[in-house]
């Protein structure tokens, strides 16, 4: 029992998170910034909108968590901007992603900044073209086509200081 006890004591880290010697999370203590209570409310949250269930008192990934991770894995995909500094700016993007897609909209606009687009309004930004064809693709791939619209400028957009 000693061996046991003592084995449950040892603090290690795995992807992260603080775990006993048998890979059990440990969530209480001055050495975890996680709570019981904290972990708990997220397990809720998760069964709740129905990425978890509970059987037989084990945790599973639903249908539907597995697609919701599936599409995380996607939105961490990132694209290196193909453009040489200060490339003409020639496209005009513009989108209307909804609220309930947020994690898409965030992604688009943190890539639009790695193409060095410019915003102009947070739904309307300008930047070089043609945008890379594997980064299209995957937009297409995540559903963004729809909400995406490209216009190209007959002549360049430069940025006036004031």
């Amino acid at each position: 029992m000693e061996i046991l006890e003592e084995l449950w004591n040892i603090h290690l880290r795995y992807k992260g998170v603080q775990v006993n010697m048998f890979g059990v999370p440990i969530l209480a203590g001055s050495k975890n910034k996680y709570s019981k209570n904290s972990f708990g409310t997220t397990l809720s949250r998760l069964k709740k909108k129905g990425i978890i269930e509970t059987k037989s008192g084990k945790w599973f990934l639903t249908k539907t968590g597995k697609e919701y991770f599936k599409n995380k894995r996607k939105l961490s995909l990132r694209f290196s901007s193909p453009f040489k500094l200060n490339a003409p700016k020639n496209l005009i993007l513009m989108f209307d992603i909804p609220e309930s897609r947020r994690a898409e909209r965030h992604w688009l606009r943190s890539h639009l900044v790695e193409f060095q687009y410019l915003m102009i309004q947070k739904s309307v930004w300008v930047g070089p073209s043609p945008l890379p064809k594997n980064f299209l693709e995957h937009a297409k791939e995540i559903g963004l086509n729809t909400y995406v619209k490209t216009f190209k400028l007959a002549r360049p957009y430069y940025v006036k200081n004031f």
